[in-house]
């Protein structure tokens, strides 16, 4: 199993958005390493779901429903999406300031390159994560 973290702006689509349909297709990234990391997720794989924004906090786990597939947003180019499913809510959100002091968390992909809306992290951090937001995988 491989472990993610997607970052979506709440207004442009939030967690509870993502609760109440039960399933989504991520659609729209349009960076190049983001994509491949799209491409690189199985399903079962688990994703933390992050707000950007004024929030800045991992809200949510959801997991991959279904691996990639074209991307119907697309115009043009190679894009893809795949479909994300709730787990459940954290049960207290982890905010960017306890992800950046958090020895383990700082050195995640998120952090190092904070533009990318997809983004891997090793198992020791996608569990540290849920360790501090008190929410069982």
């Amino acid at each position: 199993m491989n472990y993610w973290l997607v970052k979506s702006e709440p207004g442009a689509y939030s967690w509870s958005q993502l609760l109440k349909e039960g399933r989504t297709a991520w659609t729209g990234v349009r960076n190049f390493a983001a994509r491949n990391h799209l491409r690189a997720m199985k399903k079962g794989d688990l994703v933390a779901f992050y707000h950007s924004g004024d929030e800045k906090s991992v809200v949510g786990l959801a997991r991959v429903e279904k691996e990639h597939y074209p991307d119907p947003t697309a115009d043009e180019g190679d894009w893809s999406c795949v479909d994300l499913a709730p787990v459940k809510k954290v049960a207290e959100p982890v905010t960017l300031a306890q992800i950046k002091s958090d020895k383990l968390l700082r050195e995640m992909a998120f952090v190092k390159q904070s533009r990318l809306s997809v983004s891997p992290t090793t198992k020791e951090q996608f569990e540290r994560m849920m360790e501090i937001a008190k929410t069982s995988i």
